[in-house]
């Protein structure tokens, strides 16, 4: 029962990274759309080395979220992820009615 559990331990772990991965992406994009209007509004102020800093703070966080995902290994088990049809005929021995 152990090698179930640590399957199903990590898919959720690998749904929950491509979830952070969305969300670090959605906040990369916001950060450059940011960077971008107060650089061209008031270049060189606060407000835009604050934009840049947290551009390249998401960006780190989506980098680190996609290289572990990457590097995730799925443990070995003898049957397949999801539950599928079987790719056999069906069985020709039962007369339909």
């Amino acid at each position: 029962m152990a090698p179930e559990t640590k399957r199903i331990q990590f898919l959720r772990a690998v749904r929950q990274l491509h979830r952070v991965r969305s969300f670090y992406a959605a906040g990369v994009l916001l950060w450059v759309a940011s960077a971008a209007l107060t650089g061209w509004q008031a270049p060189g102020s606060r407000q835009m080395w604050v934009s840049v800093l947290l551009l390249a703070v998401f960006t780190t966080l989506l980098v680190t979220a996609g290289l572990s995902l990457r590097r995730l290994t799925v443990p070995p088990t003898g049957r397949p992820a999801h539950h599928t049809a079987s790719n056999k005929a069906a069985s020709t021995r039962h007369a339909h009615a």
